[in-house]
């Protein structure tokens, strides 16, 4: 075993064992050393070509198969007929992590291993849809590219990280190293970054001249070097501890109220474990720092390290925009509940829960979820994607037209309330 994995890293690196003689194509563009196939049609083979022959042809095609990877590698050894399909066992990051030692470790310290830890910490994810969850085939589905503990699986046990981006049972690495394979997970409402990068000065070229290195992909920015730990200096939702500008602080502390990370008065509450757990926030000047610098040196190799770190640091003010009218709305819905207009649910603060996302009980809480959701995220994120057109249309002029609303909604609610008061 320990020599196939051996003979397995060589072929993954596309070098041969007898030199270091460019590696052959196969049909389908993956590199695989200058030497016979080791593929061995095995009892699992001769059954699974009749049962799922594409399975067999996809495994047979990749770097893997050609390496004589056996089913039972993956699978175990225990199930060998129809009877006994149960015991059959699915394979988990660690199972991958037994030969791709290096690559496991760096995905294990960076925010893809946290994803299902991000879902579960959501207040609403228990009161959802089985199939929705669990059964993958809503946030579930892409969150399974978090690490899941034993128990989690056995509620839920289909779908692996690491298949999330290396499509079993093929595995391939160029696959992986393509931008279309995160297309899945990171586009649409909240993280659309699959349509701010395609449509992006990089995207187009990309899309104009192919893979051909001249364009930044999301693998170039996003995992230097083939570094799975896939971390950003601002995180997910764009926060960071401390901050210096004192304006800004002001609005963040208000944001973080609104996830229910700060209490009214400004304490820390128990979400704050969430946030350090999940690492959905830079919690240090130097954390923060660190990720810049890396993104800073890989905008360098294309472009001077004045003009990165200009447009680095405009996206970091658009973020600021952002939070400015985000902070306003919070509050405005905030003192509706002072004021007893809105009531909180049971064991819950008088304060909007922005993580409460559709399950928001009033419309104009449906309209701040969506206003934090959807049309901050893509002011920010549209201006780190380079994508103008994101950043304003669909980003902060959005958020402008949500705050025009809540002023309005919450002055009819505050009207409606005091003639309902009056004697």
């Amino acid at each position: 075993m320990v020599l196939r994995r051996m003979v397995f890293v060589v072929a993954v690196l596309g070098f041969s064992l007898v030199g270091c003689k460019s590696a052959p194509q196969t049909g389908e563009g993956e590199q695989v050393a200058e030497q016979p196939s080791k593929y061995v049609e095995t009892e699992c083979v001769k059954c699974h070509t009749t049962v799922t022959p594409n399975i067999v042809r996809d495994h047979k095609s990749g770097v893997m198969g050609h390496e004589g990877v056996d089913c039972s590698d993956c699978h175990g050894s225990n199930h060998s007929s129809a009877d006994d399909v149960a015991k059959a066992q699915l394979p988990t990051e660690e199972t991958c992590g037994e030969c791709h030692e290096n690559q496991h470790k760096q995905f294990m310290d960076g925010k893809h291993a946290l994803g299902w830890v991000a879902l579960t910490a959501m207040p609403e994810t228990g009161f959802q849809p089985h199939a929705y969850i669990q059964g993958l085939k809503g946030c579930g589905g892409c969150h399974k590219v978090g690490s899941r503990t034993p128990e989690q699986r056995e509620d839920s046990h289909y779908g692996s990280p690491c298949d999330s981006c290396h499509t079993r049972h093929k595995f391939s690495k160029e696959e992986a190293s393509k931008p279309e394979a995160c297309q899945t997970c990171h586009m649409g409402f909240d993280h659309p970054q699959w349509e701010m990068w395609s449509g992006s000065k990089h995207g187009v070229i990309y899309q104009t001249e192919g893979d051909t290195g001249r364009a930044p992909k999301c693998q170039t920015c996003h995992m230097d070097g083939g570094d799975h730990e896939v971390m950003t200096a601002w995180g997910f939702l764009a926060l960071r501890l401390p901050e210096a500008d004192e304006e800004w602080m002001g609005y963040r502390a208000t944001i973080l109220k609104g996830l229910g990370v700060l209490d009214m008065e400004g304490k820390p509450t128990p979400r704050l474990e969430v946030v350090v757990a999940g690492k959905v926030a830079r919690l240090s000047a130097e954390e923060w720092q660190a990720e810049r610098d890396k993104m800073t040196a890989i905008c360098t190799k294309c472009h001077s390290e004045s003009y990165a770190k200009s447009n680095l640091e405009s996206a970091d003010q658009m973020i600021k925009e952002a939070d400015k009218l985000m902070a306003e709305a919070i509050e405005r819905v905030a003192e509706l509940y002072t004021l007893g207009i809105l009531k909180p649910a049971e064991g819950k603060a008088a304060y909007p829960d922005l993580l409460t996302f559709y399950g928001a009980q009033s419309s104009i809480e449906q309209t701040l979820y969506v206003m934090f959701l959807e049309h901050r995220m893509r002011t920010f994120q549209g201006a780190f994607h380079m994508n103008p057109d994101y950043t304003t249309w669909y980003g902060l002029a959005e958020m402008q037209k949500d705050i025009v609303e809540i002023r309005e909604k919450a002055q009819e609610m505050k009207a409606r309330h005091a003639e309902t008061a009056a004697p």
